[in-house]
């Protein structure tokens, strides 16, 4: 399968876990299992997307729009990951906790619309079917790495709280940062 289809597949799935959210009031249980399992999702998502995704964009990339395009798609996973981090505090499940969650989901919504629209054209255009599909395999072997690497030490996907933090980058670090996410590459 090419990466494109299994970046799509994996929207639909996590967007389905938090329109879930939107049934259930504040002290559901079935809250603190979805947001475990959206955290640990996305997560593993957003590590694999930018290690084996973004970076090779970034780097084929000339045009100036399509270059806003890249760090704007950088940008919206900082914002995800900041939103995972306050599901991750250990506070008390009430309707605070239930608003995050539904930020978390407009927001990650907002990501996927834009995300399938502009950079899924700049893949396209950069990359044939050929490395789409090498691509697809790379991804889906690093994802089963990484899921099977965070449930087996008891965590759940995420040691990404020092890289949230940061301000400018340059196009050069954008997306290189060094986390439990840079074994991924070990597939190539």
């Amino acid at each position: 399968m090419d990466i494109l289809s299994i970046i799509k597949q994996e929207h639909r799935t996590v967007s389905a876990m938090l329109d879930e959210i939107k049934d259930c009031e504040p002290e559901d249980e079935r809250i603190d299992e979805l947001a475990r399992t959206i955290e640990k999702e996305l997560s593993a998502h957003l590590a694999v997307e930018e290690r084996l995704f973004y970076s090779q964009l970034r780097d084929r990339t000339e045009d100036e729009d399509e270059q806003v395009d890249m760090f704007e798609a950088y940008t919206e996973h900082e914002v995800a990951r900041h939103l995972m981090e306050l599901l991750q505090s250990g506070r008390k499940r009430d309707e605070q906790f239930k608003a995050e969650l539904l930020v978390l989901g407009e927001s990650v919504r907002h990501h996927v619309q834009e995300e399938e629209s502009k950079i899924f054209a700049i893949a396209r255009e950069l990359m044939d079917q050929d490395e789409l599909e090498d691509l697809g395999e790379k991804w889906e072997k690093a994802k089963q790495r990484l899921m099977s690497r965070s449930s087996s030490n008891g965590r759940r996907g995420s040691s990404r709280k020092k890289a949230a933090g940061g301000g400018g980058r340059s196009k050069k670090s954008l997306g290189r940062k060094k986390d439990s996410a840079s074994a991924l590459t070990s597939v190539d």
